[in-house]
C-alpha cells in the first residue's frame, strides 16, 4: 500500500511543505524512519531528529520553524501527535481489513447469513441462525455459537469463542483467546455441604465501537432474557473478568486484570486501572476513576471521584496516609525512647494504662 505525502495531508486536513509526490509506504518513529517512511514531531526533545531523519515526511505541528535546512518533506497539521494516531489507525484498517474468502477447513450453519466481504479463517465454526454484518473477519479456530449476531467491520481474532445467542456490535474488535458468554458462576449451596449448579440463561451484548483484550471473559446473564452488557466505546484490556448481569457504561476503560462481581453497574466515562476488584450489586457513578489494586465493597454514589487503596477512599487522602504509613517504624522506635526516658516499661493499652 502507497500514498503521495498530498494523499496523507488531504486525509489529515494539513498541507505540504515540499515534495508533495513524495510516496510513502510505512509508518515508523523519527530518529528510526527509513525514505517511503512517516513520522511525526510532537514532543520538542525530538526535535534534533528532523534535522538528520531519512524519513520522506514528517508530520509537524502548522507553525513549526525549522533552525537548520531540511531535507524531508512536511506536513503541518494542528496537532502532530493526534494526526499520526489518525494514520496508525487507518494503516491498521488496511491490514486488518484486507482479507476476504472462506478458508478450509471452516463450518457454517443452517440459517446462518453473512455480508459481504467476509473472511472467515480455517477451522473456524459458525453455528446455526448466525447473523453476520458486513466485512466481519473471523479469523481461524474461532467459535460462534448459534443464534449469535456479529455486526459489520467486527474483527474477531484467533481463538475467539462466543457462546449461543451473544450480540456483537458494529466496529468492534476481539482479541484471541476471548470468551464471551459463557456461565456465570452460580452455585446454591445445599444442606449436605454440596453446591448445586443454577443455569446460567441469559446472554452478553456488546454495543457498537468496543474493543476487548487477549484472554478477558465475559458471563452471560443469569435468567433468561436478561443480559450482561458493555456499551459503546468501551475498552476492555486483557485477562479481565467480567461477571454476570454486570452493565459497563460507555466510553469507559479497564485495565487488565480487573474482577467485576456479578450484578455490578458500572458508570459511564470511568477509568479503571489494573487489578481492581469490584464486589457484587453495586452501583460505580459516572466519571469514576479508581487507581491499580484498588478495592470496591460498596457503592460509589458520587461523580467524578479519584479513588485508591482497599477499601477505597480518596487519592490525595490516601498518599497522605500513605506518607504516615512510611514513618511508622521510625514513630514506633521514638515512642520507645520517650517510654524509657519516662520510666515506662510496659506498652500502654487502649484505656491509657500500662500494661
Amino acid at each position: 500500500m502507497e500514498f503521495t505525502v498530498s494523499q496523507i495531508a488531504a486525509m489529515l486536513g494539513g498541507k505540504v511543505s515540499g515534495n508533495e509526490n513524495e510516496k510513502i509506504n510505512m509508518l515508523a518513529k523519527i530518529q528510526d524512519a527509513k525514505k517511503g517512511q512517516i513520522a511525526f514531531l510532537s514532543n520538542p526533545k525530538y526535535e534534533q531528529y528532523i534535522y538528520t531523519t531519512q524519513a520522506s515526511a514528517v508530520i509537524v505541528k502548522k507553525d513549526f520553524q525549522p533552525k537548520k535546512e531540511l531535507e524531508t518533506t512536511l506536513v503541518l497539521v494542528e496537532d502532530p501527535y493526534i494526526s499520526f494516531t489518525v494514520l496508525l489507525e487507518e494503516y491498521h484498517k488496511l491490514i486488518s481489513f484486507q482479507k476476504t474468502g472462506t478458508e478450509q477447513p471452516s463450518f457454517i450453519g443452517k440459517n446462518s447469513t453473512a455480508g459481504k466481504n467476509l473472511y472467515q479463517g480455517a477451522f473456524s465454526y459458525v453455528g446455526n441462525g448466525v447473523k453476520i454484518g458486513d466485512n466481519v473477519k473471523i479469523y481461524p479456530h474461532v467459535y460462534v455459537g448459534d443464534n449469535v449476531t456479529i455486526g459489520n467491520n467486527t474483527i474477531l481474532h484467533a481463538n475467539v469463542k462466543l457462546y449461543a445467542g451473544t450480540r456483537i456490535g458494529n466496529n468492534c474488535v476481539i482479541h484471541s483467546g476471548t470468551v464471551i458468554g459463557s456461565d456465570g458462576f452460580g452455585f446454591a449451596p445445599q444442606a449436605d455441604g454440596t453446591y448445586k449448579t443454577i443455569p446460567q440463561l441469559g446472554n452478553v451484548i456488546i454495543e457498537d465501537n468496543v474493543a476487548i483484550g487477549a484472554n478477558t471473559v465475559i458471563d452471560c446473564a443469569t435468567l433468561f432474557g436478561d443480559s450482561t452488557v458493555v456499551r459503546q466505546g468501551v475498552k476492555l484490556d486483557n485477562l479481565i473478568q467480567v461477571a454476570h448481569n454486570v452493565e459497563i457504561g460507555k466510553n469507559t476503560v479497564i485495565a487488565a486484570q480487573t474482577g467485576i462481581s456479578g450484578s455490578t453497574k458500572v458508570g459511564e466515562n470511568c477509568m479503571i486501572a489494573g487489578q481492581v476488584g469490584i464486589a457484587g450489586h453495586l452501583v460505580i457513578a459516572n466519571n469514576t476513576s479508581l487507581g491499580a489494586q484498588a478495592g470496591v465493597p460498596k457503592s460509589i454514589k458520587e461523580e467524578g471521584q479519584r479513588l485508591l487503596g482497599y477499601p477505597v477512599f480518596d487519592i490525595k487522602e490516601y498518599f497522605r496516609s500513605y506518607a504516615v504509613f512510611k514513618q511508622l517504624p521510625d514513630l514506633n522506635h521514638r515512642l520507645r525512647e520517650l517510654e524509657k526516658r519516662v520510666g515506662i516499661n510496659e506498652p500502654i493499652n487502649a484505656n491509657g494504662k500500662e500494661g
